[in-house]
């Protein structure tokens, strides 16, 4: 039985990785789960998956939490996690930390030699080369959570990525596809958080309208890969059943198939190199709509391209990006700036910023929350 540490179990990978976990009880064991404010969404999933040890990172919450459940021990803050991931020794984490905030868990996971099932995209967009160099130092193994991802690894098999042409990502093309660009300025937070064929957190659905969460998931093929951005493509496909394909150097191609469904990638993460038995996902091909692709178009998705750009500037470049975007989708959530703006903040402050070659973990951090917080202050 595989012992397993949840990082951000009450979002929406959290959640999906819950009922992946319930489904295979004889598989899995949670020692360690956390969140970040939602105590109470994250005492009742502990009772259902008997998990014994549970941490909270906001440290604000101790003076508002009375009654911890019977059998659980709690702790507090990032600063316990090494030492705790170090002592319970599971052996997989998974990550499903929204944003910026997820980075210090995955530096600290490889640390330790322990196996990161990564599903937060900024841990390798802000740090990529520092994850790189950390793996190349330990045992520990990087399995991707993403969809599009998975989908690579599983297609890519045992073949050797000098043998990898070009790796193609799918995107939906979010709700406002077939929206005229001219109308963008009259977008609003409801219409965003339409998204056609995925539900997930606010967030990630705003990157998803504006097709940034496509040029991280770019970003992140890059250093799981370790292939060139222009050996890395994204195409648009409405139906979202084909999630990557994998252009081999013959000219063939082979593409992982599904209806939309986190779980599965999730339990192949936990599983991976293994397929488990399972009823959380299954794909009749007589079901399946027709499959259909578009190219990007730069004038409706202009963030996806100014996003790949910085990042294959290197440098603070993609934290800056990273960062700009973070702040600008909190303000269009908050409702204070328009969704044409988000874009009009990262390209400005990107213009503004000098570039910083190899940063260190300390650099990246202090990088993300200044760019952060001056705009966030600034609006």
């Amino acid at each position: 039985m595989k012992k397993i540490a949840i990082l951000g179990l009450t979002g929406s990978i959290g959640r999906s990785a819950a009922d992946v976990i319930l489904s295979h009880r004889q598989e899995f064991q949670v020692v360690l789960a956390s969140s970040h404010n939602n105590y109470q969404e994250l005492f009742r999933l502990s009772h259902e998956l008997a998990i014994p040890n549970l941490l909270l990172t906001n440290t604000e919450l101790k003076s508002r939490i009375t009654d911890t459940p019977e059998n659980i021990r709690l702790y507090w803050g990032d600063s316990e996690l090494s030492q705790l991931l170090a002592e319970l020794n599971p052996d997989i984490v998974l990550n499903a930390i929204s944003g910026s905030a997820g980075l210090y868990s995955s530096m600290v996971t490889l640390s330790l030699g322990i196996d990161l099932a990564l599903a937060n995209k900024e841990s390798l967009v802000m740090a990529g080369h520092l994850i790189n160099r950390e793996l190349q130092r330990s045992a520990a193994r990087l399995i991707p959570v993403d969809s599009e991802h998975s989908a690579v690894l599983q297609a890519i098999g045992s073949t050797p990525l000098s043998q990898v042409r070009k790796i193609i990502l799918t995107a939906s093309g979010g709700p406002f596809l077939q929206l005229p660009p001219e109308e963008f300025s009259s977008i609003t937070v409801e219409r965003t958080m339409q998204h056609p064929t995925w539900s997930m957190g606010p967030k990630i659905t705003v990157d998803s309208a504006t097709m940034l969460n496509k040029a991280l998931e770019v970003i992140e093929a890059h250093w799981l890969f370790h292939k060139d951005y222009t050996d890395i493509q994204a195409v648009v496909h409405p139906q979202s059943i084909i999630h990557s394909l994998v252009e081999f150097c013959d000219g063939s191609l082979l593409a992982q198939l599904g209806f939309p469904n986190m779980k599965l990638p999730i339990l192949y993460a936990l599983s991976y190199p293994d397929h488990l038995i399972s009823d959380l996902s299954s794909t009749n091909i007589l079901d399946l709509p027709w499959l259909s692709f578009l190219p990007l178009d730069e004038e409706r998705y202009p963030l996806y391209y100014l996003a790949v750009a910085a990042s294959a500037a290197g440098g603070l470049m993609p934290t800056i990006m990273n960062a700009a975007n973070e702040a600008a989708v909190t303000l269009f959530l908050e409702r204070k700036i328009s969704f044409p703006a988000i874009h009009r903040i990262v390209a400005d402050t990107l213009n503004s910023q000098n570039n910083f070659p190899d940063p260190d973990l300390e650099t990246i951090l202090a990088a993300n929350l200044e760019t952060y917080s001056r705009i966030i202050n600034d609006n």
